[in-house]
Protein backbone atom coordinates (compact mmCIF):
# COMPACT_ATOMS: atom_id res chain seq x y z
CA UNK A 1 0.00 0.00 0.00
CA UNK A 2 1.21 3.47 -0.85
CA UNK A 3 1.55 5.75 2.15
CA UNK A 4 -0.02 8.79 0.56
CA UNK A 5 -3.01 10.93 1.43
CA UNK A 6 -4.20 12.25 -1.89
CA UNK A 7 -7.05 14.51 -2.84
CA UNK A 8 -9.54 11.65 -3.27
CA UNK A 9 -8.87 10.38 0.26
CA UNK A 10 -9.68 13.71 1.90
CA UNK A 11 -13.14 14.66 3.04
CA UNK A 12 -14.11 17.96 1.38
CA UNK A 13 -17.85 17.72 0.71
CA UNK A 14 -19.84 20.14 2.89
CA UNK A 15 -22.94 17.95 2.51
CA UNK A 16 -21.09 14.85 3.74
CA UNK A 17 -19.51 16.76 6.63
CA UNK A 18 -22.95 18.06 7.64
CA UNK A 19 -24.44 14.55 7.52
CA UNK A 20 -21.44 13.21 9.43
CA UNK A 21 -22.00 15.56 12.37
CA UNK A 22 -25.80 15.12 12.26
CA UNK A 23 -25.98 11.31 11.96
CA UNK A 24 -22.50 10.01 12.80
CA UNK A 25 -21.09 8.12 15.77
CA UNK A 26 -17.85 8.84 17.59
CA UNK A 27 -14.92 7.13 19.29
CA UNK A 28 -12.25 8.78 21.43
CA UNK A 29 -8.62 8.29 22.33
CA UNK A 30 -7.78 11.52 24.14
CA UNK A 31 -6.74 14.01 22.74
CA UNK A 32 -8.31 12.70 19.50
CA UNK A 33 -11.96 12.12 18.63
CA UNK A 34 -13.22 10.48 15.45
CA UNK A 35 -16.72 11.07 14.11
CA UNK A 36 -17.61 8.41 11.54
CA UNK A 37 -20.48 7.53 9.25
CA UNK A 38 -20.95 4.59 6.92
CA UNK A 39 -22.08 6.12 3.64
CA UNK A 40 -21.29 6.14 -0.05
CA UNK A 41 -18.89 8.81 -1.27
CA UNK A 42 -17.36 9.82 -4.58
CA UNK A 43 -13.94 8.28 -3.97
CA UNK A 44 -12.65 4.83 -4.97
CA UNK A 45 -10.99 4.51 -1.56
CA UNK A 46 -12.72 2.76 1.37
CA UNK A 47 -12.56 5.90 3.52
CA UNK A 48 -12.39 9.66 3.27
CA UNK A 49 -10.90 11.57 6.19
CA UNK A 50 -10.81 15.15 7.39
CA UNK A 51 -8.97 16.68 10.34
CA UNK A 52 -9.90 19.64 12.53
CA UNK A 53 -8.55 21.61 15.46
CA UNK A 54 -10.81 23.94 17.45
CA UNK A 55 -10.05 27.64 17.23
CA UNK A 56 -11.38 27.92 20.79
CA UNK A 57 -8.46 25.82 22.10
CA UNK A 58 -5.70 27.12 19.77
CA UNK A 59 -6.08 30.79 18.95
CA UNK A 60 -3.10 31.08 16.61
CA UNK A 61 -3.45 29.66 13.09
CA UNK A 62 0.15 28.32 12.94
CA UNK A 63 -0.55 26.22 16.04
CA UNK A 64 -3.75 24.81 14.53
CA UNK A 65 -2.05 24.15 11.20
CA UNK A 66 0.84 22.32 12.85
CA UNK A 67 -1.53 20.04 14.76
CA UNK A 68 -3.55 19.30 11.62
CA UNK A 69 -0.36 18.51 9.74
CA UNK A 70 0.77 16.12 12.50
CA UNK A 71 -2.63 14.43 12.60
CA UNK A 72 -2.69 13.93 8.82
CA UNK A 73 0.83 12.47 8.97
CA UNK A 74 0.02 10.01 11.77
CA UNK A 75 -3.13 8.90 9.91
CA UNK A 76 -1.29 8.61 6.60
CA UNK A 77 1.31 6.25 8.07
CA UNK A 78 -1.30 4.03 9.74
CA UNK A 79 -4.25 4.09 7.35
CA UNK A 80 -3.75 0.44 6.34
CA UNK A 81 -5.26 -0.46 9.74
CA UNK A 82 -8.53 0.99 8.48
CA UNK A 83 -8.24 0.00 4.83
CA UNK A 84 -7.54 -3.68 5.55
CA UNK A 85 -10.59 -4.03 7.82
CA UNK A 86 -13.38 -2.12 6.04
CA UNK A 87 -15.84 -3.62 3.59
CA UNK A 88 -18.16 -0.62 3.28
CA UNK A 89 -17.21 2.99 2.46
CA UNK A 90 -16.87 5.35 5.42
CA UNK A 91 -16.29 9.04 5.96
CA UNK A 92 -14.74 10.34 9.14
CA UNK A 93 -13.47 13.48 10.77
CA UNK A 94 -10.66 13.36 13.29
CA UNK A 95 -10.73 16.26 15.75
CA UNK A 96 -8.10 17.35 18.24
CA UNK A 97 -9.95 17.96 21.52
CA UNK A 98 -7.00 18.61 23.84
CA UNK A 99 -6.05 22.06 25.08
CA UNK A 100 -2.27 21.83 24.66
CA UNK A 101 -0.07 20.46 21.90
CA UNK A 102 1.26 16.92 22.37
CA UNK A 103 4.51 15.53 20.93
CA UNK A 104 4.42 13.63 17.63
CA UNK A 105 5.21 10.25 19.25
CA UNK A 106 2.24 10.54 21.59
CA UNK A 107 -0.07 11.56 18.74
CA UNK A 108 1.16 8.57 16.73
CA UNK A 109 0.29 6.10 19.51
CA UNK A 110 -3.07 7.79 20.18
CA UNK A 111 -3.94 7.66 16.47
CA UNK A 112 -3.11 3.94 16.47
CA UNK A 113 -5.38 3.40 19.48
CA UNK A 114 -8.14 5.49 17.88
CA UNK A 115 -8.05 3.54 14.60
CA UNK A 116 -8.12 0.18 16.42
CA UNK A 117 -11.05 1.37 18.56
CA UNK A 118 -12.87 2.47 15.39
CA UNK A 119 -12.35 -0.95 13.79
CA UNK A 120 -13.67 -2.71 16.92
CA UNK A 121 -16.78 -0.49 16.90
CA UNK A 122 -17.45 -1.16 13.22
CA UNK A 123 -16.99 -4.91 13.66
CA UNK A 124 -19.33 -4.92 16.70
CA UNK A 125 -22.02 -3.04 14.80
CA UNK A 126 -21.76 -5.38 11.81
CA UNK A 127 -21.97 -8.41 14.15
CA UNK A 128 -25.12 -6.97 15.76
CA UNK A 129 -26.82 -6.62 12.36
CA UNK A 130 -26.27 -10.29 11.51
Amino acid sequence: MKHTLGKEERLKSRKLIGRLYAEGNSVKAFPLRMMYLQTAHTSNFPAQVGVSVAKRNFKKAPDRNRLKRLMRETYRLQKEIVYDNLENPYVFMISYIGREERPYEELFTKMNKLLHTFIKEVKNKSDEKI
